[in-house]
This record gives structure tokens, sequence and C-alpha cells, in this order.
């Protein structure tokens, strides 16, 4: 089993967790405001940083604009690393371990709606994001960004 450094989340005893390697990115508008992926067609809603699965054919920043686009409707590139964590959790009843890179992106274009039809780009101050995110990796990631990115 691969494990990252950083490990988020527990595991079930007699679930075997299926590894995949995923991006994500944290995209910022302005001094305050992130792009925030709001999952769902109805409230309650979950909240992610956009990103997904990196395809057998793709490299993680090719996985990552490929997601960016169909989660959030936005054209970015990856800038750099902000880190690497792991995060187990199920999904439609699938454990999985998503052993993620998280990037910070730079905003190229604002194409348009998502592709994803339960997806819908939201635009949340950091703060706000670090509460309502649905993985610890993921407020990991903003909180290891706002820190860096503020010389902490």
């Amino acid at each position: 089993m691969t494990r990252f450094a950083l490990q988020f989340g527990q595991t079930q005893s007699g679930l075997t967790y299926l590894e995949r390697m995923t991006a994500y990115g944290i995209c910022p508008r302005g001094e305050s405001n992130i792009a925030i992926v709001q999952i769902g067609k109805k409230a309650p809603y979950e909240y992610d940083l956009p990103g997904g699965g990196i395809e057998a054919d793709e490299d993680e920043a090719a996985a990552l604009m490929r997601e960016f686009q169909e989660e959030a409707g936005l054209t970015v590139w990856p800038t750099r690393v902000i880190g690497r964590a792991g995060q187990y959790w199920i999904n439609k009843s699938e454990p999985r371990n998503s052993l993620a890179t998280f990037y910070e992106v730079e905003l190229s274009a604002d194409d348009g709606d998502p592709t994803e039809p339960d997806h819908a780009l939201v635009w949340m101050s950091s703060t706000e994001a670090l509460a309502k995110v649905r993985h610890e990796a993921h407020a990991w990631a903003i909180l290891h960004w706002l820190r860096v990115r503020r010389g902490v």
C-alpha cells in the first residue's frame, strides 16, 4: 500500500481501499477568494477543491487542467506544487485512498459552465473554504497554501 507522509481520514475494518492518484488545485481570485466546487443538485452540498483522478494517459498537470474544465468551467495552468497528502474516504460505496498532489494554479480563462452536471463553481474566502471542504487533506492544502503565501 502506498502512503504519503501525510495521511488523512480513517479506514474501516474489513474494507480494502483502492489507491487512486489524484491532482487538485487552489485557484486564487483577488486577495481573498479561491475556486471551490459545490457538488450536488440540492442542499446539503459537498465542497471540494477542483480536481480529481489522473487517467492512465495523463500526467498530473494534464489531469488537473482537464478536471478544472469539467468541474469548474475554468482553464488553468499549474504554477507550483503545494504538497502531497492521502485521504481515505468512501466514494459511492467504494473505499478509496486518494493520493493527491495539490497545486497552486493560475486562471487563464473563465470558459463557462462545468460539464459535470452536479458540479458548480463557487468563489469563497479561504476561511469559509477551510470550514466547508469535506476532506481533511483539502483543508490541509488550503491552510498550507495560505501559510506559504503569507510567508509564515
